[in-house]
């Protein structure tokens, strides 16, 4: 609170960025430790966390007050207009201090309580068992166990406790790849392909210069590759481009002599590094953020920034492992400089594309909650700097959130009797399928999104839908029960055939005069509100009438890609 001179300033207008009529609202601005708070009017509110800000800057007084814009890093930019200078430079300066954390206890997530009690917080962090999550693979076995080697992480720092190598790989081969390769970094599984047998491992450089070798590093790529029944070569991907990987031969390091090592071949992928990227997104962002652009003007700045080509790079170095998996069943070894953003990011989307598992909610439990600051889970750098943290004894678990909130995650168009065989995923990275993503970009910007959400339109449906079919089972079960009912009355009709009785038997009331029913199969389902011969959604119920598509395609911004 020490970083806070003004929590509280009233008639501070929010603009709108890309109003035409320099819209804005008009409301309270508070300050407090953790959010900055603005209270419209009309009592909306607008919450940003200090941790999510990426720049404040405080631009030129002018007639109506003192602006000033803040950049958060979750794409979320908001344009403040300050009546009186003093406060503006107040805030702007209390900002400034508290969106800079000094150490890892002032973030959010050290504070933040969910309203769990202790045992709930203890099985939140369950939820995730990475063990578990092997031997859903198949692993440990006859080939891959788990190793112990760096228990106390004295081989390497940055790698688990636990790690899972060739059954082949003994302790000393280890240890020898460790210290020939960057950070200590020796090759480990990362996904195991059950049915192919085959493998994607990560690594980082090894320390090869123009000349070096390791024996113990030449036997661990050796033992990966015989670790694979199906196919005895193996792919080693270098995710840089071939020029990168060549200067950092001169330091020492490099890539991977083909002569030295049995059974591999070599791929560069050309993904630039998170210098490059860094600079791309500005580019894109400074794009995206500038108002009254024309098509042209606009389209030229997107390939200019050099975005979308970056994201295809990503997108093809990974349709490129799962080819050499799913086709040719061969295991792939995987590392840039490091082993950190390039690596994680190939080998993440390619068992994303192979394994239908982490295309499901458990699977794929992450979402834009990396940057809320809320939850323990993305806290630190390695399983080590969590442990040191108490990160699990601190902070709360994002996956139970996750699991409560799982119907917004979830796919309107999924249907789970659509080909179940059909696990893999193969996009086509053709230039021309990526698009710019504007829900993500602009998802706060309100003057940018359709007046009616799409995804929400096809949410409401497939709720219709579903409500619909609910109603034809209950049809189906009354037919059911008044065709019983019916058999009833007949065989009680036949025995008073044969022995009648004096006195007149009235009809019964099941056999009196029905309305025809439709059948099941014509029915035709409309919107409620609109008729057959002016259904304005007719399109969206044909869709969902249809098989899943080869092309999945979402408008208005949200990604789309050919498959």
């Amino acid at each position: 609170m020490e970083h806070i001179r003004t929590t509280k300033v009233e008639q501070v207008k929010l603009l709108d960025r890309f109003s035409t009529s320099n819209k804005s609202l008009t409301g309270t601005l508070y300050l407090t430790a953790t959010h900055l708070l603005f209270i419209d009017s009309s009592q909306r509110e607008t919450w940003i966390l200090h941790h999510h800000i990426a720049a404040v800057e405080k631009l030129p007084l002018t007639t109506s007050g003192c602006p000033l814009v803040i950049q958060c890093k979750n794409f979320r930019v908001v344009h403040f207009v300050v009546p009186r200078e003093r406060d503006c430079h107040d805030i702007y300066n209390s900002l400034l201090q508290l969106s800079r954390t000094a150490k890892y206890e002032e973030l959010y997530a050290f504070s933040y309580n969910p309203k769990q009690n202790e045992s709930e917080q203890v099985k939140g962090w369950q939820l995730i068992d990475l063990a578990e999550e092997y031997k859903r693979m198949g692993v440990p076995n006859d080939n891959w166990q788990l190793s112990d080697a760096n228990r106390d992480y004295k081989i390497c720092e940055t790698y688990p406790r636990e790690l899972y190598v060739p059954r082949t790989a003994s302790k000393p081969i280890i240890v020898g790849s460790s210290k020939f390769r960057s950070k200590g970094r020796f090759p480990v599984l990362s996904y195991y392909h059950k049915n192919k047998e085959a493998a994607i491992c990560r690594c980082s450089q090894p320390l090869s210069g123009f000349s070096a070798r390791c024996l113990e590093d030449e036997h661990m790529l050796q033992a990966i590759s015989k670790a694979n029944p199906s196919n005895r070569y193996m792919y080693v991907m270098d995710t840089r481009p071939k020029l990168n990987a060549m200067a950092n031969r001169a330091a020492g390091k490099g890539y991977e002599n083909e002569d030295n090592y049995s059974n591999i071949r070599f791929q560069f992928v050309g993904i630039e590094n998170i210098h490059v990227m860094r600079s791309s997104l500005q580019k894109l962002l400074e794009v995206s953020g500038t108002k009254g652009l024309s098509v042209n003007d606009f389209l030229s700045g997107l390939e200019n920034s050099g975005w979308l080509r970056h994201i295809k790079a990503v997108l093809d170095a990974a349709v490129f492992l799962v080819k050499a998996i799913a086709v040719e069943s061969a295991s792939v070894l995987v590392h840039c400089s490091d082993g950190w953003d390039r690596t994680s990011q190939v080998c993440s989307l390619g068992a994303l594309l192979l394994d239908s598992y982490y295309r499901t909610i458990k699977g794929f439990m992450i979402h834009e909650h990396v940057h809320s600051c809320q939850f323990g889970n993305f806290l630190g750098n390695c399983q080590k700097e969590r442990e040191e943290l108490k990160i699990k004894e601190k902070t709360y678990s994002l996956w139970p959130f996750l699991l409560d909130e799982q119907k917004k995650y979830q796919n309107p168009l999924y249907s789970p009797d659509f080909s179940p065989e059909l696990t893999l995923l193969e996009p086509s990275t053709v230039s021309f399928n990526f698009k710019f993503w504007r829900n993500m970009y602009h998802q706060f910007d309100r003057s940018m999104h359709p007046r009616q959400s799409v995804l929400n339109l096809i949410m409401d449906m497939s709720e219709q839908n579903k409500q619909l079919e609910e109603d034809i089972k209950k049809l189906e079960a009354k037919i059911k029960q008044r065709n019983g009912q019916s058999a009833a009355v007949l065989v009680k009709e036949h025995q008073q055939s044969v022995h009648p009785t004096p006195t007149a038997l009235k009809t019964p009331p099941c056999f009196k005069k029905e309305q025809p029913l439709i059948p099941v199969n014509d029915v035709v389902r409309t919107i409620e509100g609109s008729n057959t011969a002016d259904n304005r959604y007719s399109e969206f119920v044909e869709e969902f009438s249809k098989a899943e598509p080869a092309v999945v395609s979402l408008e208005y911004g949200v990604a789309r890609m050919t498959c």
